[in-house]
């Protein structure tokens, strides 16, 4: 236990994509740039042709990677979320930018 409750919360990130090759890197930027660090990070590449597991791929362990057919992004959604480890779950797309404070506001506003 830390010396703070919402320290000890567990997000699970669930992001689906789909021929984001162009786009995913930077919404995992994103998440990599946050304050908060109890969480981890589960893309669901729902059959992409363009690239987008090779920039997956490239960010080795800090990013659980899964692959399906291509099913729609619901699909990927609920394949990810029967991945996740964490207390709570949160959904991106994979063209979404956080500012660095997101996982933090979301810890203390649980907490609170």
């Amino acid at each position: 236990m830390s010396d703070s409750p919402a320290e000890d919360i567990r997000f699970s990130l669930v992001i689906p994509t789909y021929n984001r090759a162009h786009l995913v890197g930077d919404t995992l930027e994103s998440v990599f740039e946050q304050t908060y660090s109890n969480y981890e990070i589960i893309v669901v590449d729902d059959g992409s042709t363009d690239g987008t597991v090779d920039v997956l791929r490239s960010y080795g362990d800090r990013v659980r990677v899964f692959q399906r057919d291509h099913a729609g992004c619901a699909a990927a959604r609920n394949h990810g979320v029967k991945q996740a480890t964490g207390e709570y779950i949160i959904f991106l797309d994979s063209d979404d930018l956080w500012f660095p404070w997101s996982l933090r506001t979301y810890a203390d506003a649980i907490v609170a």
